[in-house]
């Protein structure tokens, strides 16, 4: 299977800003006694074994153990409901990992997979917030971040050099809301926690 993809994320978590365990290359405690973070994708470009899934979004959801290396994470992938049946297969495919590429990386780390649900995905982008709505479970916003010295219109912080799937730069961000109710028997209100975002450009 050939595969192309290219696009924007955005994280949430439960840790404070700035999460250890993306500065750490996952081998560092996270913050609190469980690591519950949301990744959500908007592919702007993306063609899976000559099937077009430009303009879709996907959501994964993840519950690891404090220092997330030691695998055992529960995970719950969503995508977009506006998919067709062969766009929802092929990203499903490549977002689970089975088609390779940086999914493919924390496959060994995943020891139960809790569902992959087919629901509607509002991904926004607007200057410095990025934002997601998954169904009725998950609504998270975040804001990249600004040294207060340099004003509202200075340059984003950034973290570089990083381990992560998606990007080795990402911005420092704070969710300004980030809630969610009934993720496979969990809800949790994560607001003012950390947040990342960037472009991707994955293939396989």
């Amino acid at each position: 299977m050939a595969w192309n993809l290219t696009g924007t994320y955005l994280e949430s978590c439960n840790c404070d800003v700035v999460c250890p365990c993306t500065t750490s290359g996952l081998t560092a405690p996270a913050d609190h006694e469980r690591c519950q973070v949301t990744f959500a994708f908007h592919v702007d470009s993306g063609n899976v074994d000559d099937i077009d899934v430009s303009e879709r979004n996907v959501a994964v959801f993840v519950d690891a153990p404090q220092v997330m290396s030691e695998g055992g994470w529960q995970v719950a992938l969503y995508v977009d409901a506006s998919a067709d049946d062969a766009q929802a297969q092929a990203l499903g495919k490549v977002f689970s990992g089975q088609a390779g590429g940086p999914m493919a990386g924390l496959a060994p780390l995943i020891g139960e997979v809790l569902g992959m649900e087919r629901v509607s995905i509002d991904y926004r982008d607007e200057g410095r917030r990025h934002a997601v709505r998954v169904g009725d479970a998950i609504d998270i916003e975040i804001e990249d971040q600004v040294a207060p010295q340099f004003g509202e219109d200075g340059p984003v912080m950034r973290l570089t050099g990083m381990f992560h799937p998606v990007n080795s730069t990402l911005t420092i961000a704070r969710s300004t809301r980030s809630r969610a109710e009934g993720v496979y028997g969990r809800s949790f209100d994560f607001t003012g926690g950390n947040a990342h975002a960037a472009p991707f450009t994955w293939s396989g």
